[in-house]
This record gives C-alpha cells, structure tokens and sequence, in this order.
C-alpha cells in the first residue's frame, strides 16, 4: 500500500512554493541594511532571494490534487526549513570564505533559533550578515511555517494542518487564521518593545535590534565574539533575562497575561515549574560553585530558557565546574514551555512524564476498582498524552546518544561532547568549544541532523524519511 501518491506530492509542492517565496522575500530584507552601512554585497541577497521566489512560484503553480492532510503539512514543514538554510548558505557562501557545509550549519543554526555560530570573529562580518542571521532566528522563533503563512493565508484545512506541522496546537480564538494574525501582532509588539528598551538603556540601536531578534526567539546567535559578556552591563543582562523568559512561556498565557494585568503569568503552570527550576538550580549553583550571582542566573535562564546567550566565552564554559555542567545540561534538556520560541523536550512533556508515573504508582496502591482521573491546571488529561510524551522522550534521547557518539568517535572529550550535543538537540547554543569551523565534516553533519530534529520535534522529520522511502520504491 503506498502511502503518498503522485498527487499527495503536487499538494506538498504547490505549499512549499508559497514558503519557498516567503524565505527569499526575507533573505532579501538585509539589503536594507546593506543600503545603510554601505557595503555593496547587493548581488549576494538578490540573487538567492530572487532564486528563491522564482522557483517558489513554479511550485506555487502546481495543482493540487489531494486535499490538505497533516501528513502533507509535515513534509512541507520538514522540506522548507532545510530550504531556508540552501538559501541562506548561498549568501554566506558569497560573503564570506565559509564552505557549504560550514555555511549551511550556520544558517540551520540560525533558523533553528539554536545559535552556534561558525565564525571565529562574528564582529568582522558585515552588519547585513549579523542582521540576516538574527532575522533568520526571529522568524525561526516563532516559526517558519506559522509565521510566513500568517501573514499570506487567512484560514481553513491547509493553515490548520500547516500550523500544527510544527508542533503547534495552541488557540489565542476559535479560528487557527486569526490566532495566528493575533500570534504575529503580539510577536512584532514585544520586539519592538525590546529593541526600545534596550536602546533607552544604552545600547546600540543596530545591536538593539539584533538582541531583541535573538532574545525573543530564544535563539542566541551572537553578533559579538563574547555574546552578551562583550557588554559587561548588568542592566543589559537584565533587560535580556526578562525578554528571554517572555520568550520561552507559552504565547497564549503572554496573550492573556496583557488582558489580566500579567496575574495569567503566575497562574500558568509551566511558568510556575519555570520559575522554580530556575530558583532550585540557582540555590544550588551558588553554594557549589565561585560564580557570581550574575552569572548563574543569566545561564540557568540561557539554559532553560533554551536560548543559549553567554556571559562566558567557550573557554570558560568548558572550565565549568562538573556540578554546574551536569545543572545546565538537565535544564537544556528540559527546555521552556509549550507554544513559546523555546526548544528541547518542553515542560509540559516533564510534567505529563511525571504525572504519568505517578498514575502508575497510584494504580499499584490503589484498590483494583478505583479508577486514578489526572489532571493538570483542573483539565482532565488522557493516557494517549502521557503516551506521546513519553514516545517523544525516547526518539529524543536516542537522536541525542547518537550525536555524542559521534562527537566522541572523533575524539572529544565525553562531558564536554555530552554538553555540545544536548546544546545542539534542544536549540539552545551554549558550547564548550567543540562546536567550531574545525570540527570534522562528518560532526558537523551530525549536529545539523540534532538541530534539525529537535526544531521540527522529531515526528515530521521522520514523516518525511517515511515519504522518501515510497518515492525509493517506484
């Protein structure tokens, strides 16, 4: 039995197509800033933009035959982000001396809103690349797919499947088209109310903008060699905790957090797991280890916050003590909340685990006949969830083994690997130093792969190989 068709592959095209002319709509934004700082690399956004939109509206053109399903949602979800990074390496790869597969890491590190960066000196680059890659990460934030379909389609069964191709179920109203003009307005509004904020405070409007980009997004990409350190301003750090944490609650309890006086902040549960991890974390870090108050708040909230901005270079990360290592590398897998910007497993997952086991628990001491009903901020919750958390946690953490083998058959140190591939699968971006322009094809390939899964969420990726395999058999 074939599971996609001829005409399930016109459906899939003529969507792709709108997005395919929606990423070189954006990659030829940045020419704004060229225009500005003048540093006449036109060519080297025109070109793959424009290439981009020529052969997005081919695909466009195509006819659809078959109605919209989410199976046909996943694998445009699954194809246009390795798109986005075809194009965005084509203009890296004009600009700068970076290779493909150097300029693709980049590029799926930025879109992914993960934030390691290939450059050895991210502050020789021109102002348009910085700008290209914090635009890449403030669209990745929130979605590639939700964002760019927002602002072209209005409702109906193919934004519906659309959105919920990346891992998206959340209703700000009834209509998926009006949550997410409502999502897109909300998103615009609190990044403009950073980059003001960050600008009265002193800093930069060019860098304004680009922290702004990365905070909100929870991505990280520095445009500093320092990242946030460079500034050496508790104020700055401040200013890009709050926007970060704003970044990594769920968009639906922001929403309802402008109606209510901000009280649906402190009434949302993964926000309340939020905040006491990061007081746990902090609490214990500050007894163990000689870092200053600033500097374990700032990367436990970089960490589980999954947005990866450091005070600290890769060198003095990988002179972090192991308690602290171990501290970070549970909260990057641990991640922010469901329906935010933020990566990794999310708390809503933990919180289904752990009910889970608790369901089990009960099950065993209770009497035979009694039945355990969970539930979760006063909703019922049914096993089919705990059962897809859990099936998420295993792919997850299988993708994550395979990637620090990797990293280890090459020869890196075990812990420090541990760190970087934990960093790469919940797109967070703190290194030790592994993640570089030096590292062998083969690794870099591999940490693409755990950047790619853990954005997409695993199942569409897989979606997709599944499709592959029916093209294989003809």
């Amino acid at each position: 039995m074939r599971y996609i068709t001829k005409n399930d592959w016109y459906t899939v095209g003529q969507h792709l197509g709108t997005l395919m002319v929606g990423v070189g709509i954006s990659t030829l934004i940045p020419l704004i800033i060229d225009i500005i700082y003048h540093e006449n690399n036109y060519m080297s956004f025109i070109v793959p933009g424009l290439f981009s939109i020529m052969v997005g509206y081919f695909f466009h053109k195509m006819p659809v035959k078959a109605t919209m399903k989410m199976k046909h949602g996943m694998i445009v979800s699954s194809l246009i982000w390795l798109w986005a990074g075809l194009i965005g390496s084509f203009v890296m790869m004009s600009c700068t001396s970076l290779d493909f597969i150097t300029a693709f890491f980049e590029n799926i590190s930025a879109w992914t809103t993960t934030g390691f960066t290939m450059f050895q000196d991210v502050e020789v680059l021109p102002h348009s690349i910085l700008f290209l890659r914090c635009l890449e990460q403030w669209i990745g934030g929130l979605g590639l797919v939700t964002l760019m379909m927002g602002a072209v389609l209005r409702s109906g069964k193919t934004v519906v499947q659309l959105y919920r191709s990346e891992a998206r179920d959340e209703k700000i109203s009834p209509s998926i088209g009006n949550t997410l003009k409502k999502l897109i307005k909300m998103y615009v509004l609190i990044t403009i109310m950073g980059v003001a904020i960050f600008k009265i405070a002193g800093m930069p409007i060019f860098d304004a903008i680009c922290n702004t980009f990365t905070s909100i997004s929870t991505g990280g990409i520095p445009i500093k060699d320092n990242s946030m350190g460079f500034y050496n301003n508790n104020l700055f750090n401040l200013i890009s905790i709050v926007i970060m944490v704003v970044g990594a609650t769920s968009f639906l309890t922001v929403y309802k957090s402008f109606r209510t006086k901000f009280l649906s902040f402190l009434k949302d549960l993964q926000f309340q797991l939020m905040i006491a991890l990061i007081v746990i974390f902090f609490i214990i870090l500050y007894f163990t280890t000689d870092m200053s108050s600033m500097d374990i708040l700032f990367h436990i909230i970089s960490a589980i916050t999954t947005t990866g901005s450091s005070l600290d270079s890769s060198i003095q990360i990988a002179n972090w003590s192991s308690v602290t290592k171990v501290m970070i590398i549970l909260l990057m897998i641990i991640g922010g909340s469901t329906g935010s910007t933020a990566g990794a497993i999310k708390l809503m997952r933990v919180i289904l685990i752990f009910k889970g086991f608790y369901s089990q628990i009960m099950n065993v001491l209770s009497p035979e006949s009694r039945v355990i009903k969970l539930k979760i901020s006063n909703l019922k919750i049914n096993d089919t969830s705990i059962k897809e958390a859990n099936s998420y946690l295993s792919f997850y953490m299988i993708i994550l083994v395979i990637g620090w083998l990797v990293l280890i058959f090459y020869g890196y140190d075990p812990f420090n690997a541990l760190f970087d591939v934990t960093s790469a699968q919940g797109n967070i971006g703190l290194s030790t130093g592994i993640i570089s322009s030096t590292m062998p094809i083969m690794a870099k390939i591999m940490i693409i792969i755990n950047m790619y899964a853990g954005r997409l969420e695993i199942i569409s990726i897989l979606v997709l190989i599944r499709a592959g395999f029916e093209v294989l058999k003809r």
